[in-house]
């Protein structure tokens, strides 16, 4: 018994080890969010990067969409931002993002006044001049964020921050702003990649298929 119990735990221990690993590069992304929002509004996004390597994150440059326009930014200690046509850079001024860490850059765009599909850009550089290009499309190993730009209500497209039913005016109130992120902070945790499930149910299957081998030899 003991013997057919070693087999297992050897064949599973690789198997777990690749599924751990695959899920961590799946979900290691850089995003921006909201996934929607609405045509013509004044929305305030969250760039999330996190690091891949052992190695500092030191700069991050996102494009900003065609039909989109980049309005603001919320400065963020550490970090210097350009703005050069649709390009904005966060350059850091001190360590930038560490192993293990992620940062959140926030800013403001406005929409395109007419429904469509926007994608973000966003390329990320390392401390050893390495770079990683998030630009391919769903699916595949670096894909972009895509925001979906739905028709707003009573087809306005108002002056307005955000999808999430705030103020109208040309002012935001700090509880607005908690308000915004703490929603799309919400959206961001609730993401889990397909990939991931996919993946998980490949080892199951390979750590039952392993069992039933073992199961047969022993018999035999």
């Amino acid at each position: 018994m003991m013997k057919m119990l070693r087999k297992i735990i050897t064949m599973t221990v690789p198997l777990t080890a690749a599924f751990m690993l695959f899920a961590a590069v799946a979900s290691a992304h850089v995003t921006v969010a909201p996934a929607e929002s609405a045509t013509g509004a004044w929305e305030t996004y969250t760039l999330k990067v996190p690091s891949e390597k052992d190695i500092a994150t030191v700069q991050v440059d996102l494009r900003i969409p065609e039909g989109a326009a980049f309005k603001q930014f919320e400065p963020t200690p550490g970090w210097e931002v350009t703005v050069e046509g649709n390009k904005v850079s966060w350059k850091a001024t001190g360590e930038g993002i560490l192993a293990g860490q992620f940062q959140r850059f926030y800013f403001t765009a406005q929409n395109p006044a007419e429904a469509s599909e926007i994608a973000w850009d966003a390329y990320q550089h390392y401390a050893d001049g390495s770079k990683v290009e998030w630009s391919g499309e769903e699916g595949s190993e670096t894909p972009h964020s895509v925001t979906a730009i739905i028709e707003a209500a009573g087809g306005s497209g108002g002056h307005s921050h955000g999808s999430s039913g705030t103020s109208g005016s040309d002012t935001m109130t700090m509880d607005e702003h908690n308000q915004i992120m703490a929603e799309q902070g919400d959206g961001e945790s609730a993401k889990i990649s397909p990939l991931v499930y996919i993946a998980l149910g490949i080892s199951l299957l390979a750590f039952l298929l392993s069992v039933v081998g073992v199961l047969r030899g022993r018999k035999e």
